[in-house]
């Protein structure tokens, strides 16, 4: 494990200290929220506004909203968005329509430049990165140009850990807007980037990270760890996410109303024991606890609940897309027929259902109903996956 007195610097620390092109009087937009701070725990718009020394326009706020108070898929508008820089208009990027999630060039407000800093947990479902997409082909097509300070990528990015496939064309969502993998190995910045080349919006400029390597979890770096969405509190919650995800697409509760979202799993006819022992031998890097719990909110909500906590043990061993497959396998056989797929709208989508966004298509749904093997699961995806090691190659800025 690398020292984490090796203290990594983000591209928000680096622009801090005069790195990146020069801004200062530069009127500038901000696509930004909590997570969005420097080693110090300074917002970007005390940064921006401060020692670089830029004049902030207009401020953004993607999912969540810019203080990452609303839950999932809980529409923000304009007005609820805190104005986190005196009197600078701030807008949302997450509304009730699939429109609004990309900005209007009238929200820019005359902006040379858009930055964007936000934090990414790794995942293609976590939707920030295709706000940043989303955000930077508007801006780029209007003559505003895109600077993206990019952060770490909390989960590392070597070629092992990256885990599932393709999505299936026709199956691009706001929970995977561009052919990635899950567990992509890629920062923001990098991700974004592939994103906008491959997609022929042009390229942005990305400051990078001084000191990240690859193999680097989170906690290796050196910097604080703030919430950037509600349900993500914790490095072990990100860690189970690109799998536990999953569970967004069916009736099991992923842990949301708990203090533990997305460790914490099950539903009120699930037996937490016969679950933990169906799933032991697919929770590498995991220790597999069954326990009750009962949800404040959201699935479930005051109401006892049997299922599992997934406790972290060795961080860098941690599948957790395989894991959760075989969750979702052993809760659909064990549920006799009370396992069901989310069918309301999901993510704007109303006409498949949500487990096949997710997934990048049907296949995983189907697997799950035939209680088709892990193995036979990993053996599908991993040319998926293979073929996208191969093409982020070119786009990775970090060795």
């Amino acid at each position: 494990m690398t020292n984490a007195r090796e203290a990594v610097r983000s591209g928000l620390d680096r622009l801090a200290a005069g790195d990146g092109p020069p801004l200062r009087g530069r009127p500038v937009a901000l696509l930004c929220h909590p997570a969005s701070v420097d080693a110090q725990l300074r917002h970007a718009t005390e940064v921006l506004a401060g020692p670089v020394g830029a004049r902030l326009v207009s401020l953004l706020g993607p999912e969540h909203g810019l203080d990452a108070a609303a839950q999932d898929m809980e529409s923000v508008s304009d007005a609820s968005n805190p104005r986190l820089s005196g009197p600078v208009p701030a807008y949302s990027l997450y509304g009730a329509t699939f429109a609004s999630l990309s900005p209007t060039p009238a929200m820019f407000h005359g902006a040379e430049w858009l930055v964007i800093d936000l934090q990414d947990v790794g995942a293609r479902y976590y939707t920030y990165v295709w706000t940043a997409v989303l955000a930077a082909e508007v801006a780029r097509a209007h003559g505003v140009r895109v600077l993206i300070l990019d952060r770490p990528n909390p989960l590392g990015g070597v070629d092992e850990w990256v885990e599932g496939g393709r999505i299936e064309a026709g199956q691009e969502s706001f929970v995977g807007l561009h052919d990635v993998a899950v567990r992509h190995g890629m920062t923001l910045g990098e991700l974004a980037r592939m994103a906008l080349l491959e997609r022929g919006s042009g390229e942005p400029e990305v400051l990078t990270c001084a000191g990240w390597r690859r193999e680097m979890l989170f906690d290796a770096t050196g910097l604080p760890w703030v919430l950037p969405s509600p349900n993500m509190p914790t490095l072990d919650t990100a860690l189970v996410y690109p799998g536990q995800c999953l569970l967004e697409g069916t009736n099991l509760s992923e842990g949301r109303g708990t203090t533990r979202p997305f460790e914490i799993c099950g539903a009120p006819w699930l037996d937490g024991k016969q679950l933990a022992a169906a799933i032991a031998d697919d929770a590498p890097g995991l220790g597999v606890r069954a326990l009750g719990f009962k949800p404040m909110f959201q699935k479930f909500a005051g109401r006892r609940c049997g299922g599992v906590q997934l406790h972290v043990r060795d961080a860098r061993a941690v599948r957790s897309l395989r894991t959760s497959w075989a969750l979702l396998r052993a809760a659909w056989r064990l549920g006799d027929g009370a396992m069901k797929w989310r069918t309301e709208e999901y993510e704007f989508v109303a006409d498949r259902p949500a487990l096949d966004l997710l997934a990048g298509g049907a296949w995983l749904r189907a697997a799950i109903e035939g209680q088709v093997t892990i193995a036979e699961m990993l053996a599908r995806e991993e040319e998926g996956r293979r073929a996208f090691l191969a093409r982020r190659r070119g786009f990775l800025l970090y060795t």
